[in-house]
């Protein structure tokens, strides 16, 4: 290695593009299998190598021939690099994990709550519960309720207010009667 290794170690420093091609050849193989073998996965060691690489580049005046050999400095960079892909990895699947937890909360309401909802429902006018049903049930919009039953867009608007408003103090009320409020 010796005096080949020396000189390219100065000229990558001093900002050779040729000593970064080369050192990229040399040690590129080494990031990548380290990458691979931490991350498991091709294109995440693939953009480990090139992070690594870019931040060496831009970083290069860090470099010490003193204090270590160009290949510890740029594994010691890959390092890095690795454990901020780990990083990235879980906070994208926490993000995941509390977008699929809403979703969830958003399509599939406790059974305690749709029973009651539907119990209030069956409280309100037999026009009324139908429009609520399509509106909560079967997920239509006004528009699509009005043309279903024949009924104006207005009537079923103000259907759906006037229930939304009854149901919503009925609830209320109910809340306001549980033990322990």
């Amino acid at each position: 290695m010796g005096d080949d290794t020396d000189r390219l170690e100065r000229r990558f420093r001093a900002g050779d593009e040729r000593a970064l091609a080369a050192a990229y050849e040399r040690w590129a193989p080494l990031v990548h299998t380290l990458a691979l073998r931490s991350l498991g996965e091709v294109a995440d060691a693939e953009d480990v190598v090139q992070r690594t690489f870019v931040s060496a580049w831009e970083g290069r005046s860090g470099f010490d021939p003193q204090r270590g050999r160009l290949a510890g400095w740029l594994v010691g960079i890959a390092r890095h690099r690795i454990a901020d892909a780990h990083e990235t990895r879980t906070r994208l699947r926490d993000l995941r994990d509390r977008l699929e937890g809403v979703e969830q909360e958003q399509h599939e309401p406790d059974l305690a709550d749709r029973l009651l909802v539907a119990d209030e429902i069956a409280h309100l006018d037999a026009v009324a519960q139908q429009v609520m049903r399509l509106a909560f049930y079967d997920d239509l919009t006004h528009t699509q309720i009005a043309e279903r039953l024949g009924l104006p867009l207005g009537t079923v608007k103000s259907h759906i207010r006037r229930s939304l408003q009854r149901l919503r103090s009925r609830l209320e009320g109910a809340l306001d009667d549980a033990p322990g409020r």
